[in-house]
């Protein structure tokens, strides 16, 4: 059961939340990945600790495909006092823009689009029709997977690399859903380092899987070298690189029907300047960019703020937030990386005041979306699933009550 179905109504919670006389602006991380798709952390609980220790109070659940982390999430949740939010990520393809080499948030593949799903309904539930498009995404990309699972062994093989990969054996040692690149760079890494003890002896070996490149990273330092298996073995130019099938991506209308179905409120996850300032050919006219959201009535964005240079941050934030959008920050730990869960700019710099307030302040519609969910009532899309932008202040101070109720 979902506590917040036992909250009290909306106008007896208000004036509650009134009597405190609190206004409290809580640290946020709205965008973290779990060992259910890819992550930096073992298991859910570790994330908890973290987020503990670093005092966050509202934490959102963000993974690629997959729910299946929502109900451990919401008991760490429960027990560690910290507000949950139920999200989910998916991947389409926009065809015209790939034919027209426009890249959307993806920096590499042009066409290709991540969409979020915000606030979806917990418990999670699905009706047969988008549980079948999202189940037949899900297998494509596992169909991927294997394919470059089988293309690294024959090149193990061919490069006399004693390494032998298995799909099963990854998927039960690092993951309980679906496999990523990732978890196949860090299978090989763990197996190299397993066989071998010596550093030479694993330099040696990491050369011959990468076809006579030596490794950079120091042997030491385990992401860069999972990253470096990931560049030069299975994306482009690399031994075991496999194109994508496009039936893995569905068109971003069916994603959105999912994450409608779902109980959600779409969101378009921000990618911005990704290397010395350059920007995706959608993302750089923020006006544009806008105008497009706006046609697929999508009225919600994030941003992971470490990756953007902090005035870019601070100048698109505040256009988007004077144009009604909710408005997210996350660090989504999808990398091997260990990094603060608290939200940095790039360099570490800490967010503002006036940035902290909208980052809360969009954690709020988000809550109050869910409770209004929990109460079998209609949240912050309308009946046309258009975003409620005219109500989203009394959003955010429904949303205030909600989480103060919920840490108390």
């Amino acid at each position: 059961m979902n506590i917040l179905h036992s909250f009290p109504e909306t106008n007896k919670l208000i004036n509650w939340y009134n009597n405190l006389s609190a206004d409290n602006i809580y640290k946020v991380n709205g965008h973290i990945h779990t060992p259910f798709s890819f992550s930096s952390f073992q298991n859910i609980e570790q994330i908890f600790e973290l987020a503990t220790k670093e005092n966050i109070k509202v934490l959102g659940i963000n993974d690629f495909y997959a729910a299946d982390g929502f109900i451990n999430f919401y008991k760490n949740s429960l027990r560690r006092k910290i507000f949950p939010l139920f999200n989910i990520e998916l991947i389409g393809l926009l065809k015209d823009a790939q034919l027209k080499n426009i890249r959307i948030n993806d920096p590499n593949n042009p066409g290709r689009i991540y969409i979020s799903g915000k606030g979806l309904k917990y418990p999670f539930s699905l009706d047969a029709e988008n549980k079948k498009i999202l189940q037949q995404a899900i297998n494509e990309s596992q169909l991927h997977i294997n394919a470059i699972i089988d293309k690294a062994n024959q090149w193990f093989q061919q490069a006399e690399v004693n390494v032998k990969l298995s799909y099963n054996k990854i998927k039960k040692d690092l993951t309980t859903t679906l496999l990523r690149e990732r978890h196949i760079a860090k299978a090989i890494r763990s197996i190299v380092f397993d066989k071998y003890s010596s550093d030479g002896q694993r330099k040696y070996t990491f050369e011959k899987i990468f076809g006579g490149k030596a490794l950079k990273s120091l042997i030491t330092d385990i992401p860069s070298i999972e990253n470096e298996i990931r560049e030069n073995l299975i994306k482009a130019g690399g031994k075991a690189f496999t194109e994508e099938n496009e039936n893995a991506f569905p068109d971003p209308g069916l994603l959105l029907k999912i994450i409608i179905s779902a109980g959600g409120i779409p969101c378009y996850p921000v990618l911005l300047d990704f290397n010395s300032g350059l920007m995706t050919e959608l993302e750089f006219d923020y006006n544009n960019l806008c105008n497009q959201l706006n046609d697929l009535k999508i009225g919600c964005i994030e941003l992971i703020p470490h990756r953007n240079d902090y005035d870019i941050l601070k100048n698109f934030v505040t256009f988007f937030d004077q144009k009604g959008f909710i408005i997210l920050f996350g660090t989504e730990h999808n990398t091997p990386d260990m990094i603060p869960l608290s939200i940095l700019g790039k360099g570490n710099k800490p967010l503002d005041k006036e940035l902290e307030k909208i980052s809360y302040e969009g954690a709020c519609v988000i809550a109050a979306h869910q409770y209004l969910l929990a109460k079998g009532k209609e949240g912050y899309l309308d009946k046309n699933d258009s975003p409620k932008i005219s109500e989203k202040q009394e959003f955010i101070m429904l949303g205030k009550a909600v989480i103060e109720r919920f840490l108390k």
